[in-house]
């Protein structure tokens, strides 16, 4: 089924419990709840819910979830909530408690904390744990990480994702999508004006992964690094811990980097050769690092593309730059998701 993803599944079920207490017992239970991050700021966040149901009929809806890390509710819209200690309680609101399968009823709030997922729902006492998506199919969960080149707007991902299977993939991040003239599951990392060692020594890559929980990383990163002359071997050195950090979040992570594209701006004349140095140090980095359980694949996005006619300012890929990147990406994120 083609929907545009945008945030965290968090569970499926389907079963033979009664939803509701006027039910009759042979009512067929079954839920799925969607949960993203919308919005995070130093010591709170914003979440969006949407809660869908799979099974029969209902007149009113009551969510249960538990937070990790001892998050609060500080505002909630579209509903009523209830918390004691980590236990949350989410009821309906007058107008939207009647729900016909397949129906879908929406709830967000803001909370203090940090933006950790719950990662298990109960919709009227029943869990959300199972049904409509095949044990072992569900979508392979797939993060951008880097800086503008990724995320502004980075519409290589808008045209890599129109090459995958839209049932087989789910493109998470903190970050939503921007227009690239379609619709496309657009959550992303590709934050503008970032350094790599920077997001490794702030450690804010466990935050993203902690929220988003992605299988693959695809990781175009360090062209402000080089901006900032920095050497090779400080850059992958930021490229070890934040590899370090995602299999900390998942172990089996599958890793693809980017040899990443050319620099010819205007205003740093040494950064062509940067790109050339760092690239050229990527392969025997990635191969001394790669494990069986977590393998880490080296993507080229270098040769064959070109800063004059690729980029629209020597740096940030155009239109013919972006089905480059898209077009080098996909047979390593083919294979990643099999």
């Amino acid at each position: 089924m083609r929907r545009w993803r945008t945030g965290l599944i968090a569970g499926l079920l389907a079963g033979t419990a009664s939803l509701v207490a006027a039910a009759p017992a042979s009512a067929a239970a079954g839920c799925r709840v969607e949960y993203r991050t919308t919005a995070q700021w130093p010591g709170g966040f914003g979440a969006a819910v949407d809660v869908t149901n799979l099974g029969d009929p209902v007149s009113s809806w009551t969510l249960t979830f538990a937070f990790p890390s001892g998050q609060t509710v500080t505002q909630l819209w579209n509903g009523s909530v209830t918390q004691s200690g980590a236990d949350v309680t989410v009821r309906n609101a007058g107008w939207n408690g009647s729900l016909a399968t397949s129906a879908t009823a929406s709830f967000g709030f803001n909370g203090s904390g940090t933006a950790v997922a719950p990662t298990a729902f109960s919709l009227n006492g029943t869990a959300c744990n199972g049904g409509t998506t095949p044990p072992g199919n569900e979508p392979v969960k797939i993060m951008a990480l880097g800086d503008s080149i990724t995320g502004s707007p980075g519409c290589w991902r808008a045209l890599l994702w129109q090459k995958l299977p839209a049932d087989r993939v789910d493109f998470v991040g903190t970050l939503p999508g921007q227009g690239c003239g379609f619709p496309y599951d657009g959550e992303n990392e590709g934050h503008g004006g970032f350094l790599a060692t920077t997001v490794a020594d702030q450690n804010q890559l466990a935050g993203w992964l902690a929220a988003t929980d992605p299988d693959v990383v695809l990781m175009h990163f360090g062209t402000n690094d080089v901006w900032s002359n920095l050497p090779p071997s400080t850059i992958l050195a930021a490229f070890t811990k934040l590899v370090t950090q995602m299999r900390t979040q998942n172990p089996a992570m599958r890793i693809l980097v980017a040899q990443i594209i050319g620099m010819n701006a205007s205003n740093c004349a040494d950064c062509g050769r940067r790109v050339i140095d760092l690239n050229a140090a990527i392969p025997a980095w990635a191969a001394g690092l790669s494990t069986a359980a977590s393998p880490i694949t080296v993507v080229d996005q270098w040769t064959g593309f070109d800063t004059a006619t690729d980029t629209y300012d020597g740096v940030h890929p155009n239109d013919a730059g972006n089905v480059k990147i898209a077009d080098r990406w996909y047979p390593a994120v083919a294979a990643a998701i099999e």
